[in-house]
């Protein structure tokens, strides 16, 4: 079987599918007996119909051919016939044989042939058959003399593969009917940017009656320059002082006169400025003309020089700039491309086609950062620069002396390329105003609280007090934050808790106002039934989150935490404990009281049957009688004493009132919960709330 491409269709109709095969002839092929190279059965009549591209001749070879030899091929045969013409009938094993048809190949006139093989009904012996080889062979149309009509071609005849292709002499055309030529006389617009253009026939004599006009029309944004050769001449006639009267060639330019030329001398080169020419040759029925030829380019528009602009850079920088050339602006660092009052990204501009660029140039303009971010508890200035514009500077700072930097007192920013206002790090986080804790603002002394001295303004500004509910105090912590004992808060978390804080006095008419968001028991404090005898503190500490930020003052501050300490908690130094709690035998104070005491063994503190942990400590002051009360509750057990604090050595809180003899003054010792040994717990606290 011979090899065919395939293109296969499925084509339904009524429900019945049938499958057609849409197949180009092959270029080659095979073709064999049935059965080979088995030998072929008797009697059977077999036709291959080969076929190959039209334009080509098939050729056959066979490669082998055993049919069974008889007179005439009369028994058994294999018949190739062209166009029902049989061009050879074959039997035989030997290419000596008369009718083998040995390996000659054989040629049809066209690129068809069918073979016909016979076999009769009684083999006497066994034979093989063929097997044949087909291809297409290309055919010389331009040499065949089997083209009907005559030569195929009227002038110039290019043989192809399968087919040919017809070409005219210079100054002819071929018609559409791709065969014959005709004289070329203009027509047809040249859109190429470079080309040839020339009369009819050139370099002979032009033919006489033309009236040619040829169109040269090229993209705007180029212009055409005409280059005509030397050899030169239209028949010039003179009339009266007039001439190309009878042959001539005009030149027509847009938004110009037309120009007519003649004679033998050469127009030269015509920079004709613009993108449309058009030329229109004429001769008569007399006289003689040689004719011309040019070559014409074309150039691109240009453009006028961008110029310079101010704190920026234009590029590409060239001597000129053309048709489809472009322009990038670049604005120095600090500066943003504006066009008109609109901020771009970028800026690019094309020189057109009328020679002029499609954007004009753009300004660049100090960017600026923006009002800086404010800071919380401090502010900042401007320390130079202006409507805060790149490179200018400023400087934060806090509300001191009540707020500070953790590392510096001041924090310094600059207007950056990006926009934003940096550090020297080139980081835009602005700094935090940590609250100054420890610091008070008046120094006194001695006194205690049951029975101690009344405090000043000022003097412990991180006292705070509550005497609803359940009278107790608390430390102020941070301008969010306060410590208090976790039994004066207990079962109150879902109040409304007020603290008061800034005043000595609880009847005080302008006190600061808190309000409690938050309250926390430290979670191991065990908690009492209401009414029930508590013997065991430990774990005596809460925290109070307040509902909004305390506005510090001269009046009310916080207190430190305390760093870690080995040994004594006031490293067997006096420390001043503070409250609103008793100070005489049976009454309350209503005024801030505080004392000095100092810290004892917890064998020297011993109260039968309650509960002492490493959590707590024992204080007081068993000389001058000085002791925290009833009332005193949460309040802080602040070190070093009242007077001695510095910015080296701020007040900490290191114990939180927390129980004590029934009877105020009479034992003149009790018992303070550790601050220290909760910061982490503190800390933790504060950080996830």
């Amino acid at each position: 079987m011979f090899v065919m491409d395939r293109v296969h269709l499925i084509i339904c109709l009524l429900g019945a599918c049938v499958n057609v095969c849409e197949c180009e002839p092959a270029m080659f092929g095979e073709v064999s007996s049935p059965q080979y190279p088995q030998p072929y059965p008797a009697n059977i009549q077999k036709q291959w119909d080969l076929e190959v591209p039209q334009g080509y001749q098939l050729q056959l070879t066979f490669n082998h051919l055993d049919i069974e030899s008889s007179p005439d091929c009369y028994y058994d045969s294999v018949t190739v016939v062209s166009d029902k013409k049989v061009l050879g009938k074959f039997c035989g094993q030997n290419s000596t044989d008369k009718f083998h048809p040995g390996d000659k190949p054989i040629l049809a006139p066209g690129n068809r042939l069918q073979l016909v093989f016979l076999t009769d009904d009684s083999n006497h012996e066994s034979h093989l058959g063929f097997t044949a080889f087909f291809q297409a062979v290309d055919i010389d149309e331009c040499s065949s003399s089997s083209v009907e009509n005559g030569p195929p071609c009227s002038q110039i005849c290019l043989n192809t593969l399968g087919s040919y292709l017809c070409a005219c002499y210079h100054g002819y055309t071929l018609r559409p009917d791709q065969r014959t030529c005709v004289l070329e006389c203009g027509g047809g617009v040249r859109s190429e940017l470079e080309g040839t253009i020339s009369s009819p026939g050139f370099p002979d004599t032009s033919p006489l009656d033309l009236d040619c006009i040829y169109t040269i029309s090229v993209q705007p944004g180029f212009m055409i320059t005409l280059n005509f050769s030397q050899n030169f001449h239209v028949d010039q006639v003179y009339s009266q002082g007039e001439s190309c009267l009878f042959h001539w060639l005009q030149v027509s330019v847009q938004g110009k006169e037309p120009r007519k030329y003649c004679g033998v001398k050469s127009p030269g080169v015509l920079n004709t400025g613009t993108h449309f020419v058009q030329l229109e040759y004429h001769t008569d029925g007399y006289g003689q003309s040689q004719g011309w030829s040019l070559s014409y380019t074309t150039q691109r528009v240009q453009c006028p020089h961008p110029g310079s602009i101010g704190n920026g850079t234009v590029t590409p920088k060239f001597a000129q700039y053309l048709y489809r050339d472009y322009i990038h602006v670049r604005c120095k660092p600090g500066y943003k491309i504006m066009m008109g009052e609109k901020e771009i990204s970028s800026y690019k501009s094309i020189c057109q086609s009328n020679g002029q660029w499609h954007l004009t140039l753009p300004e660049c303009k100090i960017i600026d950062c923006g009002a800086p971010k404010p800071l919380m508890n401090g502010d900042f200035e401007l320390i130079s620069g202006e409507n805060n514009e790149y490179l200018s500077v400023i400087e934060y700072h806090c509300n001191e002396p009540y707020y500070r930097f953790k590392d510096t007192s001041k924090a310094t920013y600059k207007c950056a390329v990006d926009r934003k206002w940096t550090d020297v790090s080139n980081n835009d986080l602005i700094p935090i105003c940590y609250p100054v804790c420890g610091m008070n603002t008046e120094v006194s002394f001695g006194g205690r609280v049951f029975g101690g001295k009344p405090a000043r303004s000022g003097q412990i500004p991180w006292q705070l007090f509550h005497k609803q509910l359940r009278r107790g105090g608390a430390s102020l912590i941070s301008d969010y934050w306060a410590l208090t004992a976790a039994h004066v808060v207990d079962g109150l978390e879902n109040t409304n808790m007020t603290w008061l804080g800034g005043i000595v006095n609880s009847q005080d008419r302008n006190p600061v106002t808190m309000e409690a968001n938050k309250i926390i028991i430290h979670p191991n404090y065990q908690r009492v039934p209401v009414g029930g005898d508590r013997k065991n503190f430990n774990n005596d500490i809460a925290l109070i989150k307040m509902s909004a930020r305390v506005q510090l003052g001269p009046n009310i501050r916080p207190v430190c935490l305390p760093n870690i300490i080995s040994g004594p908690v006031m490293e067997g130094k006096m420390g001043t404990v503070s409250g609103f709690g008793g100070f005489e035998q049976g009454s309350t104070s209503e005024i801030l009281r505080y004392g000095h005491i100092q810290e004892y063994p917890s064998e020297q503190c011993v109260f039968e049957d309650y509960f002492v942990s490493e959590n707590m400590f024992c204080a007081g002051d068993e000389v001058k009688r000085v002791d925290s009360c009833q009332g005193d509750s949460g309040g802080p057990l602040f070190f070093p004493m009242l007077g001695y604090g510095t910015k080296e050595q701020p007040y900490e809180v290191r114990g939180i009132v927390s129980w004590g003899p029934a009877r105020c003054g009479h034992v003149s010792k009790s018992y303070y919960t550790k601050v220290q040994n909760y910061l982490g717990w503190i800390e933790e606290t504060m950080a996830n709330n």
